[in-house]
């Protein structure tokens, strides 16, 4: 592997414009080779350097790209990277991974058979918020956790049109989308859990797929309730976590996907430090000694994700996020679905 690592991109809508090319073009480690835009040629604008192209076969044929990163809707996951990782290529793939699990299998049983390495883009991971309730539950601020809530609402009260997730496709809809995201948190703190139960709706006038889902993941001693909306006028709601230490409460988002679209720079020092007025509530002790305190939001950092990849392709450092672990959000959604199908608690098989 040579350094830096050459980068194709394949797409420059939000994702790429946003997640991807910042910290490609920010890190010293990467270099960004060629685009995929199907028309124009805005990337240009910030990444003059770069070859724009029109079809993404232009990536896979280069002999000088390492690594494809793949920003497209998520019913072409499957087919580019297969290709990708045919072609030799590691890949970096947006959330959700697949549509299915079988496809997930089928990619991740390439890419070992290949010697390449997925890389699945679940940048919440390095939400300040998770962070800190990640680091609560390590340090055993909570004691053992018992109940652990998470949201993603929204107000959007009107169908996106002609938005590819909001289309009746396979893996559209709001579970597979903002869902993925709280999904792969609870399993990243959790493991797998040993029943799915779930309510998904289409509550939006007009609307096509899922826009509403309440998961609740059941452990031995925990229970996890995901839940987004897209009708939640008050949506500052992040997390509430309980245990036998006390209980956590968080309001407001992680800053950096705003401050980016507004131009921020993955370089700048105050993109994931998060305003004062949004740190979460630490309550701990009984009823008469009980004691409240204000716990600084940990810094987001979404830059950690491609640092990771640098370094297991550069440095052969253990991947941050395994695609099994990508694959199991996959499954866990299947598995919701199913529930909301027959009504019924399922019991939580990752085979």
């Amino acid at each position: 592997m040579q350094t830096p690592v050459k980068a194709g991109i394949i797409g420059f809508g939000l994702s790429g414009q946003v997640f991807h090319a910042p910290f490609l073009h920010a890190h010293p480690g990467f270099e960004i080779k060629k685009i995929v835009e199907r028309s124009g040629e805005s990337s240009k604008e910030k990444y003059p350097y770069v070859t724009v192209v029109k079809n993404y076969r232009r990536l896979l044929d280069d002999p000088g790209i390492d690594l494809v990163v793949h920003c497209t809707p998520n019913i072409y996951h499957y087919e580019y990277v297969k290709e990708s990782l045919l072609a030799g290529k590691h890949v970096v793939v947006e959330k959700p991974f697949t549509p299915t699990t079988d496809e997930a299998d089928k990619l991740i049983d390439l890419a070992n058979k290949k010697g390449l390495k997925i890389f699945v883009y679940h940048n919440r991971r390095w939400d300040g918020d998770f962070l800190t309730v990640k680091k609560l539950i390590d340090q055993g601020s909570l004691g053992r956790v018992n109940y652990y809530e998470a949201h993603f609402d929204r107000f959007s009260p009107q169908r996106t049109r002609a938005a590819w997730r909001d289309e009746k496709l396979p893996g559209s809809g709001n579970l597979y989308d903002l869902g993925s995201h709280l999904i792969d948190q609870a399993l990243c703190l959790f493991g797998t859990p040993q029943t799915v139960f779930a309510d998904i709706q289409s509550q939006r006038q007009f609307g096509f797929v899922d826009d509403y889902f309440r998961v609740v993941l059941q452990y031995q001693h925990l229970e996890a309730v995901l839940t987004a909306g897209m009708l939640v006028r008050e949506h500052s709601l992040r997390y509430i976590v309980k245990g036998t230490g006390g209980t956590f409460g968080k309001h407001g988002i992680d800053p950096q996907e705003e401050r980016l679209k507004n131009g921020a720079s993955p370089g700048d020092k105050e993109l994931g430090q998060e305003n004062p007025e949004f740190f979460g509530t630490l309550t701990t002790g009984d009823d008469r000694y009980g004691k409240t305190e204000r716990i600084p939001t940990e810094p987001g950092n979404y830059m950690a994700f491609y640092q990771n990849v640098y370094d297991v392709l550069v440095n052969n450092k253990p991947m941050a996020v395994k695609p099994e672990e990508a694959r199991n959000v996959i499954r866990v959604i299947e598995l919701a679905f199913q529930s909301n199908l027959t009504g019924q608690v399922i019991k939580a098989d990752f085979t």
